[in-house]
């Protein structure tokens, strides 16, 4: 099988550094076609610049790298500095960038290529907030049915939520894009808080990163390091989740993974649950499935794949 092409749009953010190392680190599976940065977990200028840091640290300033949409559709940007540092990427002590950011902007890159490329042949991979998908496809709904998949981390349903006691992050910051990409008749596959929370960073599988010897692995241990302090305060666990790189995971195996087909609605008139994503799990609804929801996660084999793709870098 070829690589699966795929555009990466992020909020850089620890674990989506993560993930998009573990995606420049499998080309057997992967071809990222390009980044686009969202704001999110800190703002756009940030998230622009932790991308272009992340590719330069595993040795690809090739990658093109676009910035993004800077707020979400209709509400004020809410950040996440009390998770990710002041920086997004607080934790390893990382060169400024010397690439380049690309002249144009991020919507109009995910339109030109998905018009360029052949029909079903390009995966979004969204990990943050959906303002720059959902703007491409109001912008251009032709684009749309030339999609491969959407393959996201957002939402939650057992795990409820993790910005508030309703929603997940990604999914509160624009909750009005969330709506727009889960009624857009794309495939969608959801990574939400129920499988990402069973990904734990532990004591042990932190120490096999750093064992690496390499600066990937210092640097992925650093930052585990950092991001896991909150984490282990709020949820009382054993390390952090490692939200975003399940979505790179699932490119390379799927078996890893389980769930439903189900219907999604995401919350967009109540102040009270903003944000929830509303997952019909048990089918108690006559509303048609329009996502693949994941349950479950083979947390092992999810350690032992990203601990050895993060090798090769």
């Amino acid at each position: 099988m070829p690589p699966r092409r795929i555009i990466i749009d992020t909020d850089p953010g620890q674990d989506d550094a993560v993930a998009i190392l573990l995606a420049l680190a499998s080309p057997e599976e992967i071809e990222v076609l390009g980044i686009t940065a969202v704001a999110g977990n800190v703002p756009l200028p940030l998230t622009a610049r932790n991308a272009r840091i992340t590719c330069e640290l595993a040795g690809r300033p090739d990658i093109r790298v676009f910035a993004g949409c800077d707020r979400p559709l209709e509400r004020p940007l809410v950040t996440a500095e009390h998770v990710h540092g002041r920086t997004g990427l607080d934790g390893p002590e990382l060169p400024e960038p010397r690439m380049a950011l690309q002249e144009a902007h991020a919507v109009d890159f995910i339109v030109e290529t998905l018009r360029r490329e052949p029909v079903g042949s390009v995966t979004l991979c969204p990990l943050g907030p959906l303002t720059n998908i959902a703007t491409a496809f109001r912008r251009a709904p032709d684009i749309v049915a030339r999609v491969a998949g959407i393959v996201l981390m957002g939402g939650a349903y057992f795990e409820v939520g993790n910005i508030t006691p309703a929603a997940e992050f990604n999914i509160y910051v624009d909750p009005q894009a969330a709506e727009i990409v889960f009624k857009s008749g794309a495939q969608i596959t959801v990574m939400p808080l129920d499988v990402t929370h069973k990904a734990l960073v532990t004591t042990a599988r932190n120490d096999a990163f750093r064992a690496l010897g390499t600066p990937v692995g210092q640097a992925v241990a650093q930052m585990t390091d950092f991001f896991e302090r909150f984490d282990r305060e709020k949820y009382g666990s054993e390390g952090a989740p490692l939200h975003d790189p399940c979505v790179t995971a699932w490119l390379i195996r799927p078996e890893l993974f389980s769930g439903r087909l189900v219907n999604v609605e995401i919350e967009t008139g109540s102040e009270l649950t903003m944000g929830m994503t509303v997952a019909d799990w048990w089918g108690v609804t006559d509303r048609a499935p329009n996502a693949t929801f994941m349950g479950d996660v083979d947390a092992d084999g999810f350690f032992t794949l990203l601990t050895e793709r993060l090798a090769r870098l």
